[in-house]
């Protein structure tokens, strides 16, 4: 078994998107239904907290400095100066931000879903730095963990309920021909967010599965990291060398939730990762 550690203790309701921002050696986090932001610096151990207006589905790295932040209502960003303006804005009643990942071009593909989870009522969708906005998938249910191979040529998807590690092909804007890389057996639980190592392969964080699993190319389980806490919702690289796993957790939903739920874990030297590309916007 793989020694885990507390890196940031919390209660955070739905831990999720852990991102590691070379810029400043931190690693950003959040609370979805807290309307929470983190940041943890695992050098001096400081932490901080900001409090968004809505829920917030993922909150990634700027090229520039500052973040972009996937809420409830679309995309935004917030300026290094804590300045915030919308560069895409799309309500949509009973709808929410949900995951989001930044492609090697530095474009974000944002995911939505229903707060009620309703089959087909979310979407993927590709938005640039200049409010360039494309649906590329126009109904999933619960848009999830999104990545890109080594070498750029791959995308890899979640929609949770499908229980399914999906890959296309990218070209570097269009992704197509989109098939099945694996299929998590019912007993493993739900697949939620993913990251992709230097060697090309899937991790994944299972929600009501209590690990993490790690993925081949050609979709074959050669890793499993068991955790103590059921609701294990996604999984990043970070620290100086991108060699920690960073994982995130969530209390939402259990009647009596293991002490560590709600915080972020972490997995020293469990593997080595890929620096991920900032948004250019």
């Amino acid at each position: 078994m793989t020694a885990y550690e507390v890196a940031v203790r919390a209660e955070a309701t739905l831990g999720e998107g852990p991102t590691w921002d070379p810029a400043t050696g931190r690693l950003i986090w959040i609370d979805i239904l807290g309307s929470r932001i983190h940041t943890y610096d695992p050098t001096t151990g400081r932490r901080t907290v900001r409090t968004t207006d809505q829920h917030v589905g993922a909150v990634r790295p700027r090229a520039g400095g500052g973040l972009v932040l996937n809420l409830r209502d679309g995309v935004g960003l917030l300026d290094p100066d804590d300045t915030f303006h919308w560069l895409h804005r799309e309500p949509v009643p009973g709808r929410r931000a949900n995951d989001a990942a930044v492609a090697p071009d530095g474009s974000l593909w944002a995911g939505t879903m229903r707060y009620d989870e309703a089959t087909g009522g979310g979407t993927l969708s590709r938005i640039t730095g200049t409010g360039e906005v494309r649906t590329v998938l126009p109904s999933v249910t619960v848009s999830n963990g999104t990545g890109w191979s080594p070498d750029g040529t791959l995308m890899y998807y979640i929609d949770t309920p499908t229980r399914r590690i999906d890959v296309f092909d990218y070209d570097g804007e269009q992704a197509a021909n989109r098939r099945p890389l694996t299929t998590i057996e019912e007993t493993a639980g739900y697949p939620d967010g993913l990251t992709v190592d230097a060697e090309g392969c899937v991790w994944v964080a299972l929600w009501d599965g209590a690990a993490v699993h790690r993925y081949t190319p050609a979709g074959t389980l050669d890793r499993v990291i068991p955790l103590p806490t059921r609701r294990t919702t996604a999984c990043v690289f970070g620290g100086p060398d991108l060699t920690d796993l960073y994982v995130t957790t969530a209390r939402v939903g259990l009647d009596r939730p293991h002490p560590v739920a709600g915080s972020v874990l972490v997995i020293p030297e469990a593997g080595k990762g890929l620096p991920q590309p900032a948004f250019t916007g």
